[in-house]
């Protein structure tokens, strides 16, 4: 990705939620100079990728399948003994069509939340033994309390307010329905680590490489490497 579709995706994400009434932490405004200011009482930010994330999985169509992500709170299960938070929050912003590709999570659990905006859609099945489609079995998940059990491969719609839980191993591609506009979610989870716990079917860099073709206005944790130098 180049860094100035970087900055401008977390531009618009900062006004998106602006619009919205979602009021974001300090860190989500550091600017480099704020960055270069921070000391070891800012660690918790640093070691557990909290702030921005941007991506478009290197394919250069972040409209078409892409993901912005901010994480306000998270543990470390690297390091409970330091960060001993089980738990984790982010928001995430789709765009109207926008596609997250199939991917599953060894060790997280996670609520998907609507919080507002447009339609998302979201197609589930459970990976089989060798971490591929099991087409046959079925896919119980819980939508806001409610248990249900949906065919391998089902679409299902998350309107606003809506929201499901996904345990691990199931795999679950979300789209922003066309034409039904931008979608607020929000994430609960059990800790994350986006380095390590993220199995795409296809193969595809949760990490975007970079293209610094203008300053940062605005780290993604893939930056903070440089800061602990």
């Amino acid at each position: 990705m180049r860094r100035s579709e970087i900055n401008q995706i977390i531009d618009n994400t900062i006004e998106f939620a602006k619009d919205r009434g979602l009021f974001l932490p300090p860190f989500a405004y550091f600017k480099q100079d704020d960055w270069k200011k921070i000391d070891s009482s800012y660690d918790e930010i640093l070691d557990n990728m909290l702030g921005w994330d941007v991506t478009d999985f290197n394919e250069g169509q972040y409209f078409k399948r892409g993901l912005a992500t901010f994480t306000f709170r998270n543990g470390n299960f690297n390091d409970t003994k330091k960060y001993p938070k089980p738990y984790c929050e982010k928001l995430l912003t789709v765009e109207d069509g926008q596609e997250l590709p199939f991917h599953f999570h060894w060790y997280k659990e996670e609520d998907i939340i609507n919080r507002g905006g447009g339609v998302l859609e979201l197609t589930l099945y459970n990976a089989d033994a060798n971490e591929g489609f099991d087409k046959e079995s079925p896919v119980t998940v819980v939508t806001d309390g409610h248990k249900i059990t949906v065919d391998a491969g089902t679409t299902m719609e998350l309107h606003p307010g809506q929201s499901i839980t996904l345990t691990q191993k199931i795999y679950h591609r979300w789209r922003g329905k066309k034409g039904t506009g931008k979608i607020m979610l929000f994430e609960v989870s059990s800790t994350n680590d986006d380095n390590t716990d993220n199995r795409f079917f296809e193969d595809l860099p949760r990490i975007p490489s970079i293209d610094e073709d203008v300053a940062p206005e605005h780290l993604i944790f893939a930056d903070y490497g440089k800061l602990k130098k």
